[in-house]
Formats: structure tokens, sequence, C-alpha cells
């Protein structure tokens, strides 16, 4: 039997401690184990192949900036833009690399950018800021070798919210030229579309003290049959978010005769739907595979007529 030495065991070592520590801690976060977490998850993911340009500003009246990950020989590549989740109140762009790098060697341009937080801005604020990061993606993504007409929204938890209500209220990407029929697709991890009442105080803070301005922060009342198609990932055990959320919002689009599929994974929180796209976790719930596969079976959008054309 070989010997293994301790450069040689070390790096599946600390992956597997690494997902034993996002299994026992992924039901409960707080946002001090998030940034230890994810600093362990961007040390072990693979780099290999990926090119990264950080620190891009797209809004500089806000001092907003993203981070660009690609295939080093990307040419034509779908186009993600991801937003991480935190209740709009945390998270940074940084802590993301991971999933970035893990896209990206799939074949995807994938672009992470930042937007502004609770209680510095309120519904508005993060909304416009996410609007801006989707028009510039947009407009320069041939210069990072990604195909501005095969453009995915994605995101997690309030990122998915954030995704879906672009997707859903036009008003948003029209305010800043482009429309929702303009993305490939909306995927949308344990996102949160369907959820008043509100009782925290911040929440009712964020989105508004009466039943009818909360109604504004809720992509499911928005859905009117002019909507890119959608991939729905949810786990089963998540207490966070609901399944419910991403069944409402199926049922809705279904009901307008949208193109959504629904993923209910069996056994998965909040947290873990997010780690499954690591490798430490990847074996937990086929996010990555589901992700792939829904990328590659729509069509690419030409925006210049809104017709369509095979993909990929």
């Amino acid at each position: 039997m070989p010997t293994s030495t301790p450069s040689a065991t070390r790096g599946p070592l600390r992956r597997g401690l690494l997902a034993t520590a996002l299994m026992l801690l992924g039901g409960a976060l707080l946002t001090g184990c998030q940034a230890v977490l994810f600093s362990g998850l961007n040390t072990v993911t693979n780099k290999t192949g990926v090119v990264v340009q950080r620190d891009v500003v797209f809004d500089p009246v806000h001092q907003l900036a993203l981070d660009v990950y690609r295939p080093s020989d990307a040419s034509h590549a779908p186009v993600v833009v991801f937003f991480f989740g935190g209740s709009w109140k945390s998270g940074k762009r940084s802590w993301y690399a991971w999933v970035g790098e893990t896209l990206a060697r799939r074949g995807l341009v994938v672009v992470i950018p930042d937007y502004r937080l609770w209680p510095k801005v309120k519904l508005d604020g993060f909304m416009q800021d996410a609007a801006r990061a989707v028009v510039w993606t947009h407009a320069h993504a041939s210069e990072y070798g990604g195909n501005p007409d095969d453009l995915f929204v994605m995101g997690h938890s309030a990122g998915a919210h954030i995704g879906a209500l672009l997707a859903t209220d036009a008003h948003w990407l029209n305010d800043v030229g482009m429309q929702p029929r303009q993305l490939a697709g909306f995927i949308g991890l344990a996102g949160p579309y369907d959820f008043l009442p509100l009782k925290d105080p911040d929440f009712i803070d964020m989105f508004g003290t009466t039943h009818e301005a909360q109604l504004r922060s809720q992509p499911v009342h928005f859905v009117n049959g002019d909507e890119p198609p959608m991939l729905l990932m949810q786990g089963s055990t998540d207490k966070i978010v609901w399944p419910r959320n991403a069944e409402s919002l199926a049922r809705a689009l279904r009901k307008e005769n949208e193109l959504v599929e629904l993923k209910l994974y069996p056994d998965i929180g909040h947290f873990a739907i997010l780690f499954s796209i690591s490798k430490p976790l990847r074996d937990k719930a086929p996010v990555i595979d589901d992700t792939m596969a829904f990328i590659r079976s729509h069509p690419v959008v030409n925006t210049a007529t809104g017709a369509t054309a095979i993909s990929h």
C-alpha cells in the first residue's frame, strides 16, 4: 500500500472537515460563521482554467463593484449574474468566489456584484443596484467572452428574491433600458417569492408598513405571462424560506403558461442547497447538474428582434 504524505492527505482532509462543518452549521449560520466557512470554500475550490477580473466598477455613484469569473478560453459563453443572499442585510461578493469559480469551470461567464444593504437602503435601493449590475453585464459580457443574448440571473435566498423580482416586475429593468424577456432565464435557490404577511420589524421597515406597499416586494404578485423561463430549486427541509414560496411562484407561472421547472430536493435545508454547489457537498443535491441542464436547454434571446434561436 502506498504511503500517504502529509501534503497528499492535507487537501482531502481539509475538504472532509469543511464538509462536516458545513453540514453541522448550515442550519444556523451567523455572519461571522459565514465569513469563515466561505473563506474555507474559497480555499479548496479548484481554480484551474479560471480567469478572474476583480473590483470592476459598475456604479461609480454608489461605489459598487463586481467580479467576473470566466473560463480562460471563453468565447460566446452563457453568462450568469449571481446575487448572494443574507436577508438583504449582510454579505459581500468576495465570500462567493467559490460559486464564480465553480460555475466558470463549467463553461460559464459569471458576474458577482455587490449591492447596497439594509438599513443603508430599502427595497428600491438594492433593486436599482441589481438592475444596474444586469444592464452593465449585458453591455460588457462580450468583452469577457460571454454572449449578452444568453444572459441568466441566478441567486440564493435574498439574492434569489432580487433576481426573481427583476424577472417579474418589469419596471426595474425597464428603468435601465432592458426588459425581463431579454433574460434567457432565472435560476433561484431557496428564494422567498411569496412571503406575506411580514412580522419582522426589519422587513417591515425594508419593504413597507402597509399591505399595498409590501406587495411591491412579492415576485408572485407580478407574474403576467411575460417572464423568462425559470428554474426554482428548493430544499424540502428549509425552515428559513419555506418550500411553499417556490411552489407558489411555480403555480403562478404555470397559470400563465410560462416555462418553469421546480426542483424539490429531499432532506436539504436553506444553506445546504447553496453549499451543494461546492465539491465537498456536491453529492447532497444535483444543483450544478440541474443548473447546467437548464442553461443548455433554453434558447438564446435575440435582444434586437425578440426572436429566439437554439443555443449552446
